[in-house]
């Protein structure tokens, strides 16, 4: 199978060509409902789960039985929020997805607004399905500084600080703070913090390469494949290549497509063409 390419086509089209379990990791953001009409000529929300259920049934397709897929996609609203995403969710069950986990994107730098009846959305979904269980995950790469609190924190520990302790809602939750005293890295919540914005301004709807990055550096390896359907400007090929990934995308939209060839072309290449 050819790696470290773009393919300008249709993502159902390109992705039957593609081998079955071929895939480590599917990272896309796919066009919202109703939105980028001038590029992609919007789905309306009430067809939104229709157009996008034969995709994800050839996603699961290629995805190996141990990969990841993480899907940015975030509802809009028309008076009243929409619910088409919930209904996919339902709709990639019912395909046999297992919808393992919801990552919060926060936006540090949303611009402020108000509507009528309520704010400005300041956030995203990342919704991650595997096809089982058991899934590639290294939780020790994208781990945190500790942060300052622990200073004081850890200075003078408690006896249930030392020993796990149940919640006090009785969740089946605990902890054990004795574990964390000296350690300089923790792990991170599910709530991911990134300015909403990046170097390239030509494209109607681009997220940060940090974005594509963490969930890259949280489910693959060196030498693994990632996947974007909907490849847009270029940026989790970019994000893969940086991190000596490989990289598989699609893009319908031609000026699109030819930007994403400029864009990935321009950085360092650090894996061969092509493997067996």
């Amino acid at each position: 199978m050819k790696v470290n390419l773009v393919y300008l086509g249709d993502a159902n089209d390109v992705l039957r060509t593609l081998p079955d379990e071929s895939v480590d990791l599917i990272v896309t953001s796919p066009p919202y409902a109703d939105k980028r009409k001038h590029s992609y000529g919007g789905v309306h929300p009430d067809k939104y789960v229709g157009w996008f259920l034969p995709i994800s049934s050839e996603l699961f397709r290629v995805l190996k039985p141990n990969g990841s897929f993480v899907l940015n996609i975030k509802e809009g609203s028309n008076g009243q929020r929409q619910t088409y995403v919930l209904k996919l969710i339902l709709g990639m069950q019912d395909q046999g997805w297992l919808w393992i986990e919801e990552y919060i994107w926060r936006k540090t730098t949303c611009m402020p607004g108000k509507w009528q009846n309520r704010f400005r959305d300041g956030w995203e979904r990342c919704l991650h399905f595997t096809k089982n269980n058991k899934f590639k995950m290294y939780q020790e790469e994208v781990m945190l500084p500790i942060g300052d609190w622990a200073k004081k924190r850890m200075s003078n520990l408690s006896k249930k600080d030392k020993s796990r302790t149940t919640s006090a809602t009785k969740s089946g939750f605990g902890r054990n703070l004795l574990k964390w005293k000296g350690r300089a890295r923790v792990y991170p919540d599910n709530v991911l913090t990134f300015a909403p914005s990046c170097s390239n301004r030509k494209h109607s709807a681009v997220f940060p390469k940090e974005l594509p990055s963490w969930f890259i550096k949280l489910f693959t390896k060196e030498g693994d494949v990632v996947l974007d359907p909907f490849i847009g400007s270029g940026t989790t090929a970019i994000a893969a290549k940086e991190l000596g990934r490989k990289y598989i995308g699609i893009e319908i939209y031609s000026p699109y497509f030819k930007l994403a060839l400029a864009n990935v072309k321009s950085v360092k290449k650090v894996q061969r063409d092509s493997y067996d």
